[in-house]
């Protein structure tokens, strides 16, 4: 999708100052804590059936896997930044909907999954907390972790949307087909207390999103411009009121104008950025 490169084009000439680091593809040893070995090697054959290909959205072969891996890389190299430096964020990323077996809605790896599973291949015990403000339920990580204490899932999206059928996470905010931005922002602020009344995070994953804008295809929510900056805003804050490290992925986006899906990440990327100087910096645990 032209998203990536225009957005980092974007974040390139506005934000000088700022490290865009490249990485190699994520190590099958580490895409394999999450995904069957029949599911990658089906990937790398092109071998899916046509209803699989369908519901993924994508050609599947090895070059879409090769992709997905340089993704799930970048959460990963993140996830480690963000340890050292407090915050940091993938230039992509956020792909919620895949499960261990099965690819869906254009998401192959599941990179957030791949992430706390290498973190808690060293670090057990540490709790990690998936906000997910996409427009569309995050079922894939909700699956995946489902009687996992350590993990937390937040996914505020619209009920009455893709996936059709949901999987339930730790706290879902289910709303309105069409909602307005004034709205959405009253109810993730309500579930932003309620996470915080009920999980303590040591680090934590944002799954930012373009989708809610109001010219989103696929995205059903009526956010402006505006309206999406109070969202990250909002988001942003909470995370740094917590006093822990965070990770930022992009989530989907799907604007009828395309250069504005990029205006939208970047702009999230770079509200990111603003924050950074504010979050601490911690060592992960031996």
């Amino acid at each position: 999708m032209d998203k990536f490169w225009r957005a980092a084009g974007m974040l390139r000439a506005e934000c000088p100052s700022l490290r865009i680091l490249s990485v190699e593809p994520a190590p099958e040893a580490w895409v394999r804590r999450v995904h069957t070995d029949d599911y990658l090697s089906r990937l790398r054959t092109a071998s899916l059936t046509r209803e699989e290909v369908v519901r993924l959205g994508l050609p599947a072969d090895e070059a879409l896997l090769t992709r997905s891996r340089l993704e799930t890389a970048g959460t990963v190299a993140a996830l480690w930044a963000a340890l050292e430096d407090g915050l940091a964020c993938n230039l992509a990323g956020g792909t919620h909907h895949a499960f261990p077996a099965r690819g869906l809605g254009y998401c192959v790896l599941n990179d957030v999954a791949v992430a706390i599973h290498a973190l808690h291949a060293i670090e057990p015990d540490r709790r990690v907390l998936v906000i997910d403000t996409d427009a569309h339920q995050g079922n894939g990580t909700n699956g995946i972790f489902q009687g996992d204490e350590r993990v937390f899932t937040f996914s505020i999206h619209v009920g009455r949307n893709y996936p059709a059928e949901k999987t339930p996470g730790s706290l879902d905010t289910e709303l309105p087909r069409f909602v307005s931005g004034a709205e959405y922002l009253e109810r993730l602020e309500e579930a932003l207390a309620a996470v915080q009344s009920r999980f303590l995070p040591e680090i934590a994953f944002w799954i930012a999103g373009a989708d809610p804008h109001e010219n989103d295809r696929f995205g059903q929510m009526r956010l402006t411009d505006a309206d999406m900056a109070a969202r990250d805003e909002r988001v942003l804050f909470w995370m740094l009121a917590q006093n822990t490290p965070a990770v930022v992925l992009y989530g989907g986006g799907y604007n009828r104008d395309r250069v504005h899906t990029a205006r939208l990440h970047a702009d999230t990327v770079k509200r990111t950025a603003a924050y950074a100087p504010h979050f601490r910096r911690t060592v992960p645990r031996k």
